[in-house]
């Protein structure tokens, strides 16, 4: 007869007491998720978009922008999106556990992150109230923009994100500039 496999469920202070190893862990309702440190091209990219986002955002006081971000949820709900942007009535010091209002999440996909990023962060943070979320694509320079009116895949251009209490205009983001060459 065949048994069940148990398969174990984490809190989120046991994930803050492991030994650090260089291994990002992220728990989603218990379950966790482990992958590697990421590699150089992930960060180029993350760092291209984060100061794209940085020059648009944060001349308005409105909003605060972290790479890495951390959504906290109760004991069993510890994720990490590669850039996170929240309003800035939130003080610098607010615990993670405490911000409850999110305007963008980003996953900069990898081959190792891709699965996770893809088919449970991205419907997780929609679950959970983050206003947009964006999946970049580096191998194949695109973003996908999910929200609540939708999906979007944009390939070369302009990204225009339109975050409320931000700018009515919108936010033009041009991806070239988050796409290194070479």
């Amino acid at each position: 007869m065949a048994m069940p496999i148990q398969i174990p469920r984490y809190t989120v202070d046991q994930v803050r007491s492991f030994p650090e190893d260089g291994q990002r862990y992220e728990l989603l309702d218990g379950f966790l998720l482990v992958t590697p440190a990421p590699a150089n091209l992930h960060q180029i990219v993350t760092t291209n978009l984060t100061v794209a986002l940085h020059q648009a955002v944060v001349p308005s006081r409105k909003a605060r922008i972290v790479s890495i971000g951390e959504l906290e949820i109760g004991a069993r709900t510890l994720l990490n999106p590669d850039i996170l942007i929240y309003p800035a009535f939130y003080p610098p010091t607010t615990p993670w556990k405490r911000i409850r209002d999110w305007w963008l999440a980003v996953e900069v996909l990898s081959p190792s992150t891709r699965i996770y990023d893809r088919d449970f962060k991205r419907e997780a943070y929609v679950n959970l109230g983050v206003e947009e979320v964006w999946l970049v694509d580096s191998e194949n320079r695109t973003i996908e923009t999910w929200n609540e009116d939708g999906h979007n895949r944009i390939s070369g251009g302009l990204l225009i994100w339109k975050p409320r209490d931000l700018r009515p205009d919108g936010i033009q983001i041009d991806l070239d500039q988050v796409f290194p060459r070479g």
